[in-house]
């Protein structure tokens, strides 16, 4: 004999809401969850993701390389130009944020701020002779994760511009990042009028040598601390970067004034004084070098790196180390300057992802609730979002702890295979840039990794480990 039936039942209603009309006219109550299939319903890479998920290999894998990017202690040693530091920045190169890109497919601003370095090295007397060379390939561009470099929005970094150079003493890895030129009208959002060129020159000359001589008088800054503090300090290390600047700032004033005329010490702390934003790409340049750290595990799922060109958005895995899985880039949903809107953005683009990467920017979002004025949003969505956020990785942060969660570390450790099964793509928070060249940033605001790059990845992973899925 079955029992009977409750009188009144109490339900769980699955994400499909065809049922709930006659359930509430029967009088049950109901709780909607907002499941949905793995990898989107797609049978086969919802296949792939559950073999992977149960393999312990994986797993052990992913403990692994999840320990090498917590364990990585990134020190800024100095600051030289690129083509010192970079061998294939001898020629006639120049470096791009995201993806692999050709000239037909670049998207306006990068088209400028290519334009813009080519005007900057002197290779063509003009916008439209720099764009020429480029068309025709008479000047080459590669990716600067290419070259354990990333740049930031365009990504452009050109022969002449100086570097950051981060290091891992343990390891003896390196990674680069250019100097921040601020908000608004810049090389990055494609801008390349001449006081965008005369700006790149004064950071190119007084900046680099005032900071140069700084550093080599400092003889190295500890970096992971540092951002650490600022982490607790109200930043995200992403789209706000005070409290970092700030510190950094503190930290190097000494050697500055030491060093330096009190003409070119006043320029420079100017430049940072107005700069919130300075530090962004010295906390690119550890998440770079954090990241770098874990590639290459066999079997790892781990994400290695995200970023995007303006027409693509690209991710690395540890198990596939060196193979992009790319997807349309989205446009960026934010708030928007004065007389811009949707219809004027490009889509999304920019190297500073790699941030997310590691655990910082939008992944730590409850960490900067002040940054919800910047991009959208509200301070609920902040905490929320950086709990979403914990499920699609393999661990926290040691050392990057966020005080609104009772400090609990940073989320840290992007697994693929997660953000397959729950179909929850990594949160990033991003400026906007016009999507003609020329114009620069008329924005800020949030936007999602697209799913089918990690689709994309765990089909190949899955493939490489258990062969045809």
């Amino acid at each position: 004999m079955t029992p009977a039936l409750p009188e009144s039942l109490q339900i769980i209603n699955l994400g499909i809401p065809t049922f709930l009309p006659g359930l509430a006219l029967a009088g049950s109550r109901v709780t909607t969850t907002a499941w949905k299939p793995p990898a989107r319903g797609d049978a086969a890479i919802g296949w792939a993701a559950a073999r992977l998920t149960a393999d312990t290999a994986v797993d052990q894998a992913n403990t692994l390389a999840l320990s090498r990017l917590t364990a990585s202690r990134p020190v800024l040693i100095g600051t030289a130009r690129a083509a010192t530091l970079i061998p294939a920045l001898s020629e006639r190169r120049l470096l791009h944020a995201g993806p692999p890109l050709d000239w037909k497919r670049a998207a306006g601003p990068v088209r400028g701020a290519l334009i813009g370095a080519a005007l900057l090295e002197g290779w063509a007397p003009d916008p439209a002779s720099a764009a020429a060379a480029l068309a025709a390939g008479d000047i080459a561009f590669e990716p600067c994760h290419h070259h354990g470099a990333v740049g930031p929005m365009a990504g452009i970094i050109s022969p002449s511009m100086p570097l950051w150079i981060v290091k891992d003493p343990a390891t003896g890895r390196q990674a680069y990042c250019n100097y921040n030129e601020g908000l608004g009208k810049v090389l990055r959002f494609g801008a390349h009028s001449p006081e965008v060129l005369a700006r790149l020159n004064w950071m190119g000359g007084e900046l680099f040598e005032t900071l140069r001589r700084a550093l080599d008088q400092l003889g190295g800054l500890e970096l992971r601390p540092l951002m650490a503090r600022a982490l607790q300090m109200g930043d995200e290390l992403h789209n706000r970067n005070a409290a970092a600047t700030g510190l950094f700032t503190r930290q190097i004033a000494p050697a500055v004034a030491r060093s330096a005329s009190a003409a070119s010490a006043a320029a420079v702390f100017d430049f940072l004084g107005a700069n919130d934003h300075f530090f962004l790409n010295l906390s690119m340049a550890a998440c770079k070098l954090a990241c770098d750290s874990a590639r290459g595990v066999e079997g790892s799922s781990i994400c290695t790196a995200m970023a995007r060109n303006g027409s693509d958005f690209g991710i690395q895995v540890s198990g596939l180390d060196g193979i992009w899985f790319t997807a349309p880039a989205p446009v960026v949903d934010g708030l928007f300057f004065a007389g811009y809107g949707p219809a004027d953005a490009a889509p999304d683009l920019g190297d500073s992802a790699i941030t997310e990467t590691a655990g910082l920017g939008g992944i730590s979002l409850a960490a900067a609730p002040s940054i919800v004025r910047f991009v959208g949003g509200t301070s609920a969505l902040a905490l929320a979002t950086t709990r979403r956020m914990a499920a699609i990785c393999a661990g926290e942060h040691p050392e990057f702890t966020i005080p609104a969660l009772d400090f609990q570390g940073s989320p840290a450790g992007i697994d693929a295979r997660r953000v397959v099964d729950l179909n929850r793509p990594p949160v990033i928070n991003t400026g906007i840039a016009h999507r003609e060249a020329g114009i620069g940033q008329i924005g800020a605001g949030i936007t999602a990794a697209p799913l089918a790059c990690f689709e994309q990845a765990i089909s190949q992973l899955a493939s490489q480990r258990f062969g045809v899925i």
